[in-house]
């Protein structure tokens, strides 16, 4: 893998081919968050979106840990990396959009996360904010933040009870209890539940199933979710419509076709 330069000393980026793998790199804290690791995070999440030949990436965290939340002491203080201190001046809310809460700066393209171990807190915000979702078996998922006296300001308190039964919502949330894997699986919170150590392979090979698909057509069925969520049907199909048919009338489209037709794999270029 190629190792981006936009990473920090908290959030590793790297590049393979049409995938981005993001890794929050700052294992001998449980990978809690920092102003460096959301500098980082906000960076990746603009270069999925603004690179054209990028498709898909992988959320994971290092050291067999995914994110034990926020790190108070360590969002407040500046970063010791002069290029980080100059980011975080640069990107307003740096820190709502490295935590994938800032709605209209989300990425165009899809995000795949990979948890092993505790994904608490800030963790299960981020894990919330993401679109597939791979949990090793002995994962630990959770909202502590009412038991704490605290409130979940990664925006979970309005997204979770939108992506799972409100039971099962307010179970997270109002309790602040810890949560396992296939409790998780159970409530529809996690797409898979894999053996430990096996979450970011089988969450790359998701995203490898992701880059082999359509880009045009990836990127405009989240747009068509996020810009229809809550409205009435007559009212999303005329928006899904007018993202639609261009895609339908792309040259992606014609190449899938004719792939399909000439029994190969397509070659998709975003056009």
């Amino acid at each position: 893998m190629e190792l981006l330069p936009i990473s920090t000393p908290h959030c590793r980026i790297e590049r393979d081919g049409h995938v981005v793998v993001v890794t929050l790199d700052r294992p001998e804290a449980k990978n809690a968050l920092s102003t460096d690791m959301l500098v980082g995070l906000a960076d990746a999440w603009a270069y999925l979106s603004d690179e054209p030949d990028v498709r898909v990436a992988v959320l994971t965290g290092a050291g067999g840990t995914f994110c034990a939340g926020a790190d108070l002491k360590a969002m407040g203080t500046p970063s010791q990396d002069a290029r980080v201190r100059q980011r975080a001046s640069e990107i307003p809310d740096f820190h709502w959009k490295g935590l994938l809460r800032d709605s209209g700066a989300l990425p165009t393209k899809p995000i795949v996360c990979a948890v092993e171990g505790y994904a608490v807190a800030g963790g299960t915000e981020l894990l919330v904010g993401t679109d597939l979702r791979v949990v090793a078996e002995s994962a630990t998922l959770g909202l502590f933040e009412a038991r704490r006296a605290l409130f979940p300001m990664g925006g979970s308190a309005i997204r979770l009870p939108r992506q799972i039964p409100y039971a099962f919502a307010m179970d997270i949330l109002l309790t602040g209890r810890a949560i396992t894997a296939q409790e998780a699986l159970s409530m529809g919170l996690v797409n898979r539940v894999v053996p430990d150590g096996q979450a970011l392979d089988a969450a790359l090979e998701i995203a490898g199933q992701i880059a082999e698909c359509g880009p045009l057509a990836v990127q405009a069925i989240l747009r068509t979710y996020r810009e229809t969520l809550g409205m009435p049907e007559a009212e999303a199909l005329k928006i899904s419509d007018a993202i639609g048919w261009p895609v339908i009338g792309s040259q992606d489209a014609k190449e899938g076709s004719l792939a399909f037709r000439e029994k190969r794999p397509a070659v998709y270029r975003g056009e």
